[in-house]
């Protein structure tokens, strides 16, 4: 399936959309984040992205893949071993999600003076 029109994140019908989704989740961009530092396994990745679960691990990884941003090797030992790597697609975002990461680490100190000067006007209101 194709999609014959300019590319416009605006337009309802658009798939860009749905990429943007897929980088707005976090779990996403923790993943990718990860993969930039090289192929990793499933069970390294659970330990090093902390919160996430099995089944949300999982079912990110299989929705970045698809997307062409990750892919997965399959290792024929006992149990199978199963690396995932980010894509030469996915490594055209390396610098974007860097930056990002990067970002609020940086500023984090000042969203949450923000939202506690919020939170105490909205109280007050």
């Amino acid at each position: 399936m194709g999609f014959h029109q300019i590319p416009n994140v605006f337009d309802l019908n658009c798939p860009t959309r749905m990429v943007l989704d897929r980088l707005a989740d976090k779990w996403a961009m923790l993943l990718l984040r990860r993969l930039m530092d090289g192929p990793t396994r499933f069970n390294q990745l659970h330990r090093d992205i902390q919160g996430i679960s099995h089944k949300v691990l999982s079912q990110t990884l299989k929705k970045l893949e698809r997307d062409g941003l990750i892919s997965r090797q399959a290792f024929a030992t006992v149990p199978v071993t199963v690396e995932y790597r980010v894509t030469p697609l996915g490594e055209t975002l390396s610098g974007t999600v860097a930056q990002i990461s990067q970002w609020a680490e940086s500023n984090i100190t000042e969203i949450l003076q923000a939202q506690d000067a919020y939170d105490t006007r909205a109280d007050i209101l």
